[in-house]
Order: structure tokens, then C-alpha cells, then sequence
């Protein structure tokens, strides 16, 4: 729309001067006029100033001052109402954009709530999109705004520490919600306002200081996460191990690779409840290795062996073939509800404890 704007102010422009020059040299030839009295006339006709003509002007000269007289005032009158249309489309745009929006977010449910859209937001909306988890973003810049509505995803600009802010995202009825603002201190506030909000919500929070970490715990996160220390310890294992921590990275996004790693959580009423792993028959009919169980009371059980009985509640952290484990999901789909959280190999703290790769 800028960029439209902008060539049509240019083609005005020239338009105007060829206008100016077509009076101009139309006087010096029709009535003899020296350059700066066709121009002088030329201006004080487009204008309707209504100052003197320079010396009396003869039939031509008059017809042609009639001529020139409408020719302005349809140049004028034309970009009179591309100017209208300009400024009404514009408005009408940003209302139909905004219907949008509030279209988008009325239907919306299940979804994670991203507040603040820089580095980190862009990248946890981009990796939460591209496996179909409904996002709704929150940020308070209108320019920011403006390229979420071109990319067609749902967002509220507003301040994410306001409860009215975060109630319009559908907090209520979200799954999740990742607090990734600037400072520490607005994190700390949109914790404890999602959090009074809605008491079942997985809440995700970027930590920038140690100290931070313990404020967004007691405020009500469920994971905190420091980019300094993942990003620190990742360096180090790409120094120590670095083909494993490659396996775990692609194991982890599932990009480059027919392996995928998934996490998938035991509802009371799955039939695979009270079944040892080898009972459950999941090696041989998927083909996927078990590679740890998460009890209901937080307890990791890593390397599980064969006998080891699984529990209501419990989230088993498979790993195989991306389709292997696409079918083990929808085998389950009725009495199983499939934890779809992106992770990565970072340093998380949670309120039982601490882990990191």
C-alpha cells in the first residue's frame, strides 16, 4: 500500500509539471508570450488566482485558456477522488483485518498463547505452526502487527500484562501459554495474570538472570526457560558430543530424518494401563523404543526395563519412525490424549526439579 502510495504521488508529480509545461509553451506559441509570461499565466490559470492577464489574449489564446482551465480541473477532481478512495479503502481495510482477527480468535480453543514477538517469539511461532498448533500472539507493536495479519496469524496487540489483554487471546479457553517479553519483570507479571486466570494452563517462561527463574516458579510457571544457560550448555555439547547432541536435535525436530521422538501421555481409561511394556506389544507392532516414563508424581523412570508396568497418568517418551509413531497416536486417539509440546535441548526448571542437556 506504501509503495503504491509512493509511485502515485511521483506520477502526480510529473503529471503536474507536463500540465505546466503544455500551458507554458502553449501561450509562447498561440500568443507570442516569452517563456516566464506563459508560465506566469500558465499558474495564475491553473491556480484561479485571478490575476490580470499578462496583455489581452486573442481568440486562440482564450480558447486555448478555456482548454487548460479544464484540463486542471479534471487532473485536480481525479486525484481528489484516488485520494478518497486511498483514505476510505484504507480504513475499510484495517476494519476488515480487524474482523478478521476477532473472527479468528472467536473459534479459536486449545491453543498457546505467545506473548511478545522478537527473536525468540518468532521462532517458537514458526516451530509451533509448522506441526498445526494453533498460536495466538500477543505484542504491543502495531508494525509487528501488520506483518502477523499479512502471515494470516491470529494476534491481539496490546500489553500482555493486562488481564482484558490476555482474556481477548482466549486464555480461558487455551492450552498453554509462553511468556517471552523482554524483562523479567513483565514475564513475572503475565505469569501471575495468566495464572489467576486460568488455573489448569501450561505456562512456559523466558528467564534472562538466575535469579528470575525463582520469581516466575513462584509466580506460577510450570517451565522455565534461560536462553543464556541453554545456549550456553548447547555450545558445550556440541564441544563434548557432538554427534549426539546432533541425534538428539534431529531426533527432536524430526527435520532431515525418518526418526522422530514424541511424548504421549496415559490417560486412566487407555488400554495400555496396567500393561508391562512388554505386554503392550509397542516395540513389535510400532516398532518404537521406550526410552524413559514420566510418572503422574513427576518421578522419571529412564531406560525402562521390559517388566515395567505402565500407570494412569504416566507420559511415555517414545522414539522411532515419524509414521510408526503417527500410527501409535492414532491407535490411541480415543483414550489417549498426545502431548504435541515442542521441545528442545535446552535448560528447563520446573518446580520439582532441574534438567538440561
Amino acid at each position: 500500500m506504501r509503495n503504491l502510495f509512493k509511485n502515485r504521488l511521483i506520477s502526480v508529480s510529473l503529471l503536474s509539471l507536463l500540465i505546466i509545461l503544455f500551458g507554458t509553451l502553449g501561450y509562447v506559441i498561440l500568443e507570442g508570450y516569452s517563456f516566464l509570461d506563459g508560465l506566469y499565466m500558465t499558474v495564475i490559470t491553473l491556480t484561479t488566482i485571478g490575476y490580470g492577464e499578462v496583455r489581452p489574449l486573442g481568440e486562440m489564446g482564450r480558447i486555448f485558456t478555456i482548454l487548460l482551465i479544464m484540463t486542471g480541473l479534471a487532473f485536480v477532481l481525479s486525484q481528489l477522488a484516488y485520494l478518497g478512495e486511498y483514505i476510505i479503502d484504507g480504513r475499510l481495510l484495517k476494519i476488515y483485518r480487524r474482523h478478521r482477527v476477532r473472527k479468528q480468535l472467536s473459534k479459536i480453543e486449545n491453543h498457546y498463547i505467545i506473548c511478545g514477538y522478537g527473536q525468540m517469539g518468532k521462532i517458537i511461532v514458526q516451530e509451533l505452526r509448522s506441526k498445526n498448533v494453533p498460536v495466538v500472539v500477543v505484542d504491543n507493536s502495531e508494525e509487528e502487527g501488520v506483518k502477523l495479519t499479512e502471515n494470516n496469524i491470529p494476534h491481539i496487540i496490546g500489553d500482555a500484562t493486562e488481564e482484558d489483554t490476555l482474556l481477548s487471546a482466549g486464555i480461558l479457553k487455551a492450552k498453554g501459554l509462553v511468556a517471552v517479553v523482554s524483562k523479567d519483570t513483565d514475564n513475572v507479571f503475565i505469569v501471575l495474570t495468566a495464572r489467576d486466570l486460568n488455573k489448569d494452563l501450561f505456562i512456559c517462561a523466558r528467564a534472562s538472570t538466575a535469579g528470575a527463574e525463582k520469581r516466575l516458579l513462584k509466580a506460577g510457571a510450570d517451565r522455565v526457560v534461560s536462553p543464556y544457560v541453554s545456549g550456553a550448555k548447547r555450545i558445550a555439547s556440541n564441544i563434548l558430543r557432538p554427534t549426539v547432541t546432533d541425534f538428539i536435535e534431529l531426533a527432536l525436530s524430526g527435520e532431515g530424518m525418518e526418526l522422530s521422538m514424541e511424548e504421549v501421555r496415559l490417560l486412566p481409561e487407555a488400554n495400555l494401563v496396567g500393561k508391562d511394556l512388554i505386554r503392550s506389544e509397542i516395540r513389535n507392532r510400532y516398532n518404537l523404543i521406550i526410552i524413559a516414563i514420566k510418572r503422574a508424581d513427576g518421578t522419571m523412570v529412564y531406560n525402562p526395563v521390559p517388566h515395567e508396568v505402565l500407570q494412569a497418568g504416566d507420559t511415555l517418551i517414545a522414539i522411532g519412525p515419524k509414521d510408526n509413531l503417527y500410527r501409535f497416536v492414532q491407535d490411541l486417539s480415543k483414550d489417549i490424549n498426545p502431548n504435541h509440546n515442542i521441545c528442545s535441548c535446552g535448560h528447563f526448571t520446573s518446580k520439582t526439579k532441574k534438567s538440561g542437556t
